[in-house]
């Protein structure tokens, strides 16, 4: 029986089993795998403390410090909770467990484009995160894939830094906001409209890619240093309808505290209805849910508590 079963090892999950092991609760983070969100981002830039640092050497960092407090990690992917007796049954593709609360922070996936050369130039020129990746390609050739908020932002900041832009969409109307739209064509940036890419190519790094006009079918290569795939991201939280409020995007409905609609179960991180999918955002979710977690199994109302403490007992 643990007293707390964390869903998910990206930095609101690991962060959160900080928290709940300083606090001497009996902390199990179960998940497929380590955040693939921050592993595949080439460099971070904008987290603290860190001027720059390669994605994977980050969260690996955030794993360490989890073990180091005595946190039990196993790699086996959550496929159905169910409440028992003031208690949770979480089941894996492997076994059971048990645990007295449980916090949902398992996060989101890109959706990608599934076509040659996606994944093998993934992290190699490849990216879903323009705010995490944006400065690596300072005077270069990019393109931004996809039609919505997500990709108009991405092309916004990218003018600013990279030498050209091109915005790929497989339409001739954008999704996003109108205002954005105008906003964007004030910029140096080239729309490529009707138009989709079917293939990335390179040798060790992107070299170029292979877009098709949806229209006339005609294939033409572009040579381009990064691409951008801003087409949204899917929040995979079908195993846990019914038992927690899901808003009309399926992310977790959550309060202040993080609490859900379920008592004994919070969320945090990009799983959650909060704004801001941000690494340093998602690990501060992670603590408050590894703190409301402690109050809940002791009783004790959240209130504003200043902690500045050293963490790590001797």
């Amino acid at each position: 029986m643990y007293d707390v079963i964390i869903v998910g090892a990206g930095p609101a999950g690991l962060t959160a089993a900080i928290y709940t092991s300083i606090r001497n609760l009996k902390t199990l983070v179960l998940s497929k795998g380590l955040s693939d969100q921050v592993l595949e981002a080439s460099y971070i830039e904008n987290y603290p403390g860190f001027e720059k640092i390669e994605g994977y050497k980050l969260i690996q960092k955030f794993e360490e410090q989890v073990r180091d407090f005595g946190v039990e990690i196993i790699l086996e992917e959550v496929i159905e909770i169910t409440p028992k007796n003031k208690e949770f049954i979480v089941k894996t593709t492997e076994k059971e467990y048990k645990s007295r609360t449980i916090i949902l922070a398992f996060g989101k996936t890109p959706r990608t484009l599934n076509i040659p050369g996606e994944k093998e130039f993934t992290g190699k020129g490849i990216s879903y995160c323009a705010n995490c990746d944006a400065p690596l390609f300072r005077d270069k050739t990019v393109a931004v894939i996809g039609g919505g908020n997500a990709a108009l932002d991405a092309a916004l900041l990218l003018n600013d830094i990279a030498k050209k832009v091109y915005l790929v969409h497989r339409r001739d109307e954008f999704r996003g906001f109108e205002s954005l739209v105008e906003e964007v064509k004030k910029k140096n940036v080239e729309f490529i409209l009707n138009s989709v890419v079917t293939e990335f190519k390179g040798a060790e790094l992107l070299k170029s890619m292979i877009i098709e006009n949806v229209n006339t079918k005609e294939k033409k290569e572009l040579k381009v240093d990064g691409v951008f795939i801003e087409i949204g991201s899917e929040v995979k939280t079908d195993f846990i309808k019914g038992l927690v409020e899901l808003d009309d995007n399926n992310y977790i409905v959550i309060n202040n505290n993080c609490e859900t609609s379920h008592p004994g179960i919070f969320a945090a991180g990009d799983v959650t209805n909060i704004p801001f999918k941000q690494i340093v955002v998602a690990a501060g979710e992670g603590a408050k849910a590894g703190l409301n977690a402690y109050n809940y199994l002791h009783g004790i109302k959240p209130t504003i508590v200043m902690d500045w403490r050293k963490m790590k007992w001797s």
